[in-house]
C-alpha cells in the first residue's frame, strides 16, 4: 500500500532538493558578492604582498655581520646547557662585541641579556623543528631575522646543523659566507558572521600550516572553499589543512598530502578524512587567497590550530583567509659551511652546488625511509641499537 504512494512522492522530494541546491547557491554568490566585491577587501589584499620581503622562496646573502643574537632553545636538558655554554663561550671569545640575547625564562643562560624589544640581527635555535616555529612566532607581526638552526631535537625535516659545526656555522655568518633560504609563511586573518575582521590589523603569521578541524565534536565539519572568490567546493570532513611547501612534511604529511621542495612559493590545501573519496590533495600558486568558511548547515564549531598551537574557534558562519605572508623566515643554508676546495669538486658533480639546498633529498629519504626495504630498515634499526 504504501508502494503506491512513492511516485506521488518522488516530485515533490525532487522539488525539495531543488530548492535546497539553489538556496545554497544563492547563499554562496551573496557571500562572494558581499565579501569579494568588497572595495575595502580589494584594497587590503595587494598591500600584504608588497611590503616588507617578498613571498617567493629565494636564495640570499647576508650583507652584513650581525651585532645581536637571540638564543632560542627547547627545555635545558643537560645537552642543551653544555651546548648553549660552548656556543657562549665561543661567540664571547671571538665577536666580543655582540650582544646575546635570550627570553624571558627561569633558564636564562649565563652571559645574556633578557630580551624584550631589542633589534635582533640572528636567531640561533637549538632544540627540534618545533623550537624553529617557536622562534618564528615570536616575530609573527613582521620581519624575521635570519635563523640558524642546530639540531637538539626529534625531527630534523627543517635541515639544521648538527651542533658540533657551531664554530663553523657561527664563522660563516659573520665573515659574509653564508647564504640564506626564504622559508615562505602564511597570513591568516579571521572574519565573524557580519564578515567584519576580527582583531583588525593582526594577521597571523604561520611557518608551517593553518588547520581548520571538528576539535572534539563527534560530528564532520562542513567548510565551504573559495580560491580567489571563487568557490571550490562545499568540504565534509574533519577538516582541511592549508600548508606551507616547508609544512607538507608535517601534519599535512601525515593526512596524505604531497611533498613539496621548500625553494617553492605555493600553498597546499590537504583534506583530513574527507567523506568524498574523490577529494585529493591541492596545490595552489602562492598569489592564491584561500577562504575556508564554515558552512551555515554544519553541526558543529571547527577549531583552529596554527603551527600546533589552538588559537580560534570558528562558528557557522564564520571564516578564515589564508594567503603568502611578506614576511618569510630566512634560514641559513647548511652547506654555508663547506669549503672552497670541497665546493669546488662539488661544482663538477650532479646535482645542486653549494648553498643551495643540496642535503635536502638525501635527509628527505632519510627521515622518511620511504625507498628503504623492510629488511634494510630492520638492519638500520638494529645498527642503531647495537
Amino acid at each position: 500500500m504504501a508502494s503506491s504512494f512513492l511516485p506521488l512522492l518522488r516530485p515533490s522530494l525532487s522539488l525539495c532538493f531543488r530548492a535546497l541546491r539553489s538556496s545554497q547557491c544563492a547563499r554562496r554568490k551573496l557571500f562572494q558578492r558581499t565579501f569579494y566585491a568588497s572595495t575595502e577587501k580589494q584594497a587590503r589584499l595587494p598591500q600584504l604582498g608588497s611590503q616588507g620581503q617578498s613571498p617567493v622562496t629565494k636564495e640570499v646573502q647576508l650583507d652584513k655581520p650581525p651585532k645581536s643574537i637571540l638564543i632560542v632553545n627547547k627545555l635545558r636538558t643537560q645537552p642543551v646547557v653544555l651546548a648553549i655554554d660552548a656556543l657562549l663561550e665561543y661567540v664571547h671569545e671571538h665577536y666580543p662585541d655582540v650582544r646575546v640575547f635570550h627570553e624571558d625564562r627561569k633558564d636564562i643562560p649565563h652571559g645574556a641579556e633578557v630580551w624584550k624589544s631589542e633589534q635582533i640581527d640572528l636567531v640561533v635555535t637549538l632544540g627540534g623543528d618545533g623550537t624553529i616555529l617557536h622562534a618564528s612566532s615570536l616575530f609573527s607581526a613582521g620581519e624575521v631575522p635570519p635563523v640558524l638552526s642546530f639540531s637538539m631535537g626529534t625531527l630534523g625535516f627543517l635541515l639544521p646543523f648538527h651542533i658540533d659545526d657551531y664554530a663553523k656555522a657561527l664563522d660563516s655568518v659573520f665573515t659574509g659566507k653564508a647564504t640564506i633560504l626564504n622559508r615562505m609563511r602564511l597570513a591568516c586573518t579571521f572574519y565573524d558572521t557580519d564578515l567584519k575582521e576580527k582583531e583588525a590589523g593582526n594577521d597571523w603569521q604561520v611557518m608551517n600550516e593553518i588547520a581548520l578541524h571538528r576539535g572534539g565534536s563527534p560530528h564532520l565539519n562542513t567548510i565551504d572553499i573559495f580560491v580567489d572568490g571563487q568557490h571550490l567546493t562545499e568540504a565534509v570532513s574533519d577538516g582541511l589543512i592549508v600548508s606551507t611547501p616547508t609544512g607538507s612534511t608535517a601534519y599535512s604529511l601525515s593526512a596524505g598530502g604531497p611533498i613539496v621542495h621548500p625553494s617553492l612559493s605555493a600553498l597546499v590545501l590537504t583534506p583530513i578524512c574527507p567523506r568524498s573519496l574523490s577529494f585529493r590533495p591541492l596545490v595552489f600558486p602562492s598569489t592564491s587567497i584561500v577562504t575556508l568558511r564554515i558552512g551555515d548547515r554544519s553541526r558543529a564549531p571547527g577549531g583552529v590550530s596554527m603551527d600546533g598551537r589552538t588559537s580560534h574557534v570558528l562558528h557557522p558562519g564564520e571564516l578564515v583567509t589564508v594567503q603568502a605572508s611578506p614576511y618569510p623566515v630566512p634560514c641559513i643554508n647548511r652547506s654555508s659551511i663547506i669549503d672552497s676546495a670541497v665546493a669546488a669538486e662539488m661544482q663538477h658533480r650532479e646535482g645542486a652546488g653549494p648553498g643551495k639546498e643540496d642535503d635536502w633529498v638525501r635527509d628527505i629519504n632519510n627521515l622518511l625511509q620511504y625507498n628503504a626495504t623492510f629488511r634494510s630498515k630492520a638492519l638500520l634499526r638494529h645498527s642503531r641499537t647495537s
